[in-house]
């Protein structure tokens, strides 16, 4: 095969992967907007703008920490309903007998999916942060929406690995509610620990080092990103259980 040929080859084979990721990013855009997720990003836009007023109000002088913390529960809500509710809107819409059809197909069509959520939720986040930027304070807005991601993605894939063993969104709401009330509760205890999923790389501490503060940061989000590969990668392990998925 000449040299031509070669490059020929290789630009098809790039073109035929180009579009067929094109196709299943376009595919799970429309699962993912086709529910209840437009009302979610209209009701964190609605949540951070009541925040914002209060904090404005009740907090003269605050900061990035104060910043960082009203932008936190808009994130979770943006995460929400698509890693809650997708094994459940596949089941009702019929489409798990076509994942679970095709061997190891339902693994990539998650995997993708789960990347565009979290895609989509930053860019939210990101334009929130703007929205705060010109309406608050100024800060470093790339920075700030990076920082929320962490347990905004931990948070999704325990929401997604949930699903998978409850296999209902109802139910899967019920119990990432829950465990969000009981991480809440701890976060005090847990507040100066790497361990605290509400950890806050703004809020230092009074007679802490920022120098001891930031290695702390730096370790909560090796610890998160640690635990979400973990639990997405339970969770595809749990889609190995057809049977269970298509009572």
């Amino acid at each position: 095969m000449s040299t031509l040929s070669k490059i020929l080859a290789k630009d098809g084979r790039l073109n035929f992967w180009i579009q067929l990721t094109q196709k299943m990013f376009r595919y799970n855009l429309k699962i993912i907007f086709a529910g209840k997720f437009i009302w979610f990003v209209l009701e964190a836009l609605a949540f951070f703008i009541l925040l914002s007023i209060n904090l404005v109000y009740s907090e003269p002088g605050f900061n990035s920490s104060a910043v960082y913390r009203i932008l936190f529960f808009p994130g979770i809500l943006l995460v929400f309903y698509p890693t809650v509710f997708g094994i459940q809107s596949d089941a009702d819409s019929r489409i798990l007998e076509i994942l679970f059809g095709i061997p190891n197909y339902r693994y990539k069509v998650w995997l993708v999916r789960l990347v565009v959520i979290f895609f989509l939720t930053w860019l939210f986040i990101y334009f929130f942060c703007w929205f705060g930027y010109f309406g608050l304070i100024p800060f470093q807005v790339f920075r700030m929406s990076w920082q929320l991601m962490f347990p905004v993605i931990f948070l999704g894939s325990t929401a997604f690995l949930v699903s998978t063993i409850v296999k209902n969104g109802n139910g899967t709401a019920v119990v990432m509610i829950i465990i969000g009330v009981a991480l809440l509760m701890m976060s005090s205890t847990l507040d100066t620990t790497l361990w605290n999923v509400f950890h806050n790389p703004y809020a230092i501490p009074d007679q802490m080092n920022e120098v001891v503060w930031a290695q702390i940061s730096q370790k909560n989000r090796l610890f998160l990103v640690v635990m979400s590969i973990v639990f997405r990668l339970w969770g595809m392990i749990n889609l190995q259980s057809r049977g269970e998925f298509l009572k």
